[in-house]
């Protein structure tokens, strides 16, 4: 079994940041443990991911925040993605006051072609797949520019 350096090192092979590109992150909490499940805990990673749109840093264009993990839908600026989701995991964990993300994360380059209203209906229809609500009305952590 790897260790989770190894894994995280195992997610950078091949990885580009291309402005301009639409990318889709998923990080994970460290042990998988449930962060998010708190109200203000999951407020607080959605304020960092709106404050870096505010900032133009990067274009949010949809995410949810689960309770032990996160997926967002971002466009790149100038800034490395490495760059981006690093500010956003250090700016979180320091705003709650510990160390809560598996080293590294998972990236998806998205290409003009792909249908990216689908994606992100399958982004914050994660809450449905994981059996937590039976609709989206009814899960609060989750933003799309479509919705």
């Amino acid at each position: 079994m790897k260790n989770s350096k190894g894994h995280s090192r195992d997610l950078r092979i091949g990885r580009t940041s291309e402005p301009g590109r639409l990318y889709l992150i998923t990080a994970v909490t460290l042990n998988r443990e449930p962060v998010f499940a708190k109200l203000a805990n999951a407020r607080t990673l959605i304020n960092v991911f709106r404050a870096e749109s505010e900032l133009k840093q990067v274009r949010t264009w949809a995410f949810v925040v689960m309770p032990d993990h996160f997926h967002w839908m971002v466009q790149l600026n100038d800034e490395a993605l490495s760059h981006v989701v690093g500010r956003v995991k250090g700016i979180a964990a320091r705003r709650l006051g510990r160390a809560i993300w598996q080293d590294g994360f998972h990236d998806r380059a998205l290409r003009q072609e792909h249908d990216l209203k689908a994606m992100a209906r399958y982004v914050v229809a994660n809450p449905i797949r994981a059996g937590i609500v039976d609709s989206v009305a009814d899960y609060p952590h989750w933003d799309a520019v479509w919705l």
